[in-house]
């Protein structure tokens, strides 16, 4: 082999190994980084409910449960009726005492409680004759089909009341007690005495009442 062979075949060989070099050292591969973790929006607190007008006078519904024990064998649910507010306004309520959820109604006051008419209960009694409302607990008897259709039944456990079930103070339907006539009137018409209630929800109003449970009508300026 001639020197100018030899020179080429020499270049040739070490052009191969550094080839062959370079590629057995190749970089290693890059590892990806893991991505940065999203950031967690804060968890809007859930709204406050807001403190029902009847709270107060709920607390003495509970009052009454405990204070008449064993006279109730349901406390899942009580009646509320507010006699602060006006006939106007929706002031029954049934209220569910695990969830707290109510369900309202208009309502009447009897006459004798409201002489004026003017769509306010002004005083309670017990007095018979008397065509007013009676305040404190009741409990819820069994129903019955009578002149206003269907009804249901009363017992005044208080000294405030107890002359309910002998007056024949009810929960019964009436016209007078409906959105129609408080938007024709202002106000519902006068029972009686009888916690009268707009007549398609009767059948709403005692299915939620049932027998054995407890309502409570007052206002807050009577103990």
């Amino acid at each position: 082999m001639d020197r100018r062979n030899f020179t080429k075949f020499a270049l040739s060989g070490l052009a191969f190994s550094f080839l062959s070099d370079s590629m057995g050292r190749a970089a290693p591969p890059v590892m990806p980084q893991p991505a940065a973790p999203s950031p967690v929006p804060p968890v809007a607190a859930a709204p406050a409910r807001p403190t029902p007008r009847y709270a107060a006078l709920l607390d003495r519904a509970r009052a009454a449960l405990d204070q008449h024990g064993s006279a109730f064998p349901l406390r899942d649910r009580v009646g509320i009726v507010d006699f602060d507010a006006p006939s106007k306004d929706m002031r029954m309520h049934i209220v569910d005492l695990v969830s707290g959820q109510a369900n309202s109604y208009l309502v009447s006051h009897g006459r004798g409680s409201d002489p004026g008419h003017s769509g306010w209960l002004h005083s309670f009694s017990n007095e018979f004759n008397s065509l007013a409302s009676c305040r404190g607990a009741f409990r819820t008897e069994a129903e019955y089909v009578g002149q206003h259709g269907r009804s249901m039944r009363l017992a005044g456990l208080d000294p405030q009341n107890n002359n309910a079930e002998a007056r024949a103070i009810v929960v019964h339907g009436a016209d007078y007690v409906t959105e129609d006539h408080v938007a024709t009137w202002g106000k519902c018409g006068r029972s009686e005495g009888c916690f009268a209630v707009a007549p398609h929800l009767v059948p709403q109003v005692l299915g939620l009442l049932g027998q054995g449970r407890l309502l409570y009508s007052g206002k807050l300026g009577a103990a």
